[in-house]
């Protein structure tokens, strides 16, 4: 075994390093490994800190320190603290990055897309939470241009699309799916259809809160009983299916104050086909998908029978 005063050269100092005799001849011509001494042939000898400070510059390497900053370490330009801190913040991007590519690829696998698309997946997936905020702005922009702000679209504009750092495949194919849809000029019509509705309702008086709230009461009762229905087997345009409907209006009209009869009939028909619309229940489970909400149980089944069960009774 070597003492402390003992001398190695550059073959012995692989050996105990694993390091090979042309690194280490590179790390000792550009000053990191200064030879303590040489030999009157020449040859340069390190001794026991020398052979220290070669497995320390190892390590820094193993870790992914660059050799600049290797240096400024071993002249105490920077602390070991510093240093560690420093590279563990980019090792943090380097990771979400390789994470994100690794979703991305993933969900561009699932949905078999083209080059083009790879390349439209990789650049939406890869926004800033600024970029994404901007998205939605701009289709709640067009939405409601040249109408007050209602509590309801306040609300809304709130709810952000928060892709987490490290996301996974679906939260990025639904990041993808939630781009397309609200760029999609259909749902973009039907939204501001939706929201001048609403406008032209407070316009005439009615109060659009009131309404909203007594719809929302009265036909999520209709969905229970449809549920139940569905359950025991019943068709839309059953009798079960007829007392549905009847008592939803029933409790609807009451609520706002209004007669069930043929021009309450037609104003709620009108609502149906304004309000109703698949896409506008996808947006907000592609957005409980990005923002990782719990899960709720799928509603369009018992909300296609009520329908059909409306429509079946007109």
């Amino acid at each position: 075994m070597n003492g402390d005063d003992d001398l190695y050269g550059i073959g012995e100092l692989a050996r105990l390093t694993g390091l090979s005799v042309r690194t280490i001849r590179f790390y000792s011509d550009s000053g990191l490994l200064p030879p303590t001494e040489r030999t009157h042939a020449g040859y340069r000898m390190y001794d026991i800190q020398a052979l220290t400070r070669l497995r320390f510059v190892r390590t820094l390497r193993e870790l992914g320190v660059d050799l600049p900053t290797v240096h400024r370490v071993l002249s105490l330009e920077v602390g070991i603290p510093e240093l560690a801190a420093e590279h563990a913040a980019a090792l943090d991007v380097q990771i979400r990055t390789l994470r994100l590519r690794r979703s991305v690829l993933r969900a561009v696998a699932k949905r078999g897309s083209s080059p083009k698309e790879l390349e439209m997946v990789h650049e939406l997936a890869r926004m800033t939470e600024e970029e994404r905020q901007a998205i939605l702005d701009d289709f709640w922009a067009e939405v409601d241009a040249g109408l007050p702000e209602s509590d309801t679209a306040a609300w809304m504009r709130k709810v952000r699309a928060d892709l987490p750092d490290d996301p996974t495949p679906e939260q990025v194919e639904a990041w993808i799916e939630f781009v397309e849809l609200v760029r999609d000029p259909g749902f973009r019509a039907k939204t501001r259809a939706m929201a001048v509705e609403n406008f032209r309702m407070t316009e005439q008086g009615d109060d659009s809160n009131v309404v909203s709230q007594a719809w929302q009461t009265a036909y999520e009762q209709a969905l229970t009983k449809v549920t139940e229905a569905m359950a025991a087997g019943e068709t839309p345009d059953s009798a079960t299916g007829r007392r549905i409907v009847a008592d939803m209006r029933a409790a609807l009209a009451t609520a706002i104050g209004r007669d069930d009869d043929a021009e309450f009939a037609a104003w709620l028909g009108r609502l149906y086909e304004i309000f109703a619309d698949d896409r506008a229940e996808r947006y907000w489970t592609l957005l409980g998908i990005i923002n990782s909400w719990p899960e709720y149980p799928n509603p369009k089944p018992a909300r296609d029978w009520l329908t059909a069960a409306t429509r079946a009774g007109d």
